[in-house]
């Protein structure tokens, strides 16, 4: 998941307020986004410093009620700091975690007219077009992003996953690459440019950026279900067992990895647990090819 930004060098007030409101919004599980643990630091009286992503509220679980105060508070940072940049960046970013692109790209918009240079606010905006499927509008902003801070690493990595759905590949790992350079211990650059060397069927060296993504962040599923696939791939089917569990320990919904755990235990022999594992997948996506494909092959076991 790419994750929406907020600029470090927001006025402490300001920060803080926003802080405890965005940590009520917290993480969405659809699309790109997450919270940045960087929009929370430097609010240590209620123990929110050095948080690292984790420790938030799930959107699925709050009331309407609880994200209309968020938002309110918000509003009233944005209300005694009309001309902050940041403010309005902020409050773009909990737009956006509610699904309410329109108003995150308003507000994205009018950090971006009080400050040109606000490079996050542009990658911001960028992630939000591309939720809006507004492809090209959110090129040129990641464009312009790197164009006013060539070092803005958030930028690379959404240019890149933006390129790499298109086809791009060479191009998206060129940027992915920047990025890991600029911050080597982005979890979610190495995972995006494991998917790359897996599409082009450099499985190990795919296996590398996916074992570096989880060293970077063991508790998100997907570089799991896809460093699984890499392992099926070279043959390594119990190491790719291990994989699709840990994926489903953290999401035990996940079709696709129910699927994969089906073929890893199809391919190493065990019958009755691969038709058990597909229909599993096919209980949570009637729909999923590897499940029904595997399940016709073998049967009940």
């Amino acid at each position: 998941m790419e994750r929406f930004r907020i600029r470090s060098d927001m006025r402490q007030n300001q920060k803080c307020l926003a802080a405890r409101a965005i940590a009520h919004v917290g993480r969405v599980r659809f699309g790109l986004i997450a919270l940045s643990a960087g929009a929370l630091a430097g609010c240590g009286a209620n123990g929110i410093s050095g948080m690292h992503g984790t420790g938030v509220a799930e959107v699925a679980n709050q009331s309407p009620q609880e994200a209309s105060a968020n938002l309110a508070s918000l509003s009233d940072v944005v209300s005694r700091n009309p001309r902050s940049s940041e403010a309005y960046d902020t409050r773009g970013v909990a737009y956006a975690k509610l699904g309410k692109y329109s108003e995150a790209i308003s507000d994205f918009s009018q950090a971006i007219k009080l400050d040109p240079n606000n490079a996050p606010a542009y990658t911001n905006r960028a992630l939000a077009y591309r939720q809006s499927n507004r492809n090209d509008a959110a090129l040129a902003d990641f464009n312009r992003a790197i164009e006013v801070n060539p070092r803005h690493a958030p930028a690379y990595l959404g240019r890149a996953n933006l390129l790499r759905v298109q086809g791009n590949l060479d191009e998206a790992k060129s940027d992915l690459d920047q990025a890991i350079k600029l911050n080597p211990e982005n979890a979610q650059a190495f995972h995006a440019r494991g998917l790359i060397y897996q599409r082009e069927g450099n499985q190990p060296q795919a296996i590398t950026d996916f074992d570096n993504a989880i060293d970077r962040d063991p508790f998100a599923g997907a570089p799991y279900l896809a460093r699984g696939q890499s392992l099926i791939a070279t043959g390594k089917y119990d190491k790719a067992i291990e994989d699709f569990n840990a994926a489903l320990h953290v999401d035990n919904k996940n079709p696709d990895a129910w699927a994969g755990l089906g073929l890893a235990y199809e391919k190493s022999g065990n019958r009755t647990k691969a038709a058990e594992s597909y229909q599993r997948a096919l209980t949570f996506d009637p729909s999923n090819g590897l499940a029904k494909e595997g399940s016709s092959r073998v049967g009940r076991g």
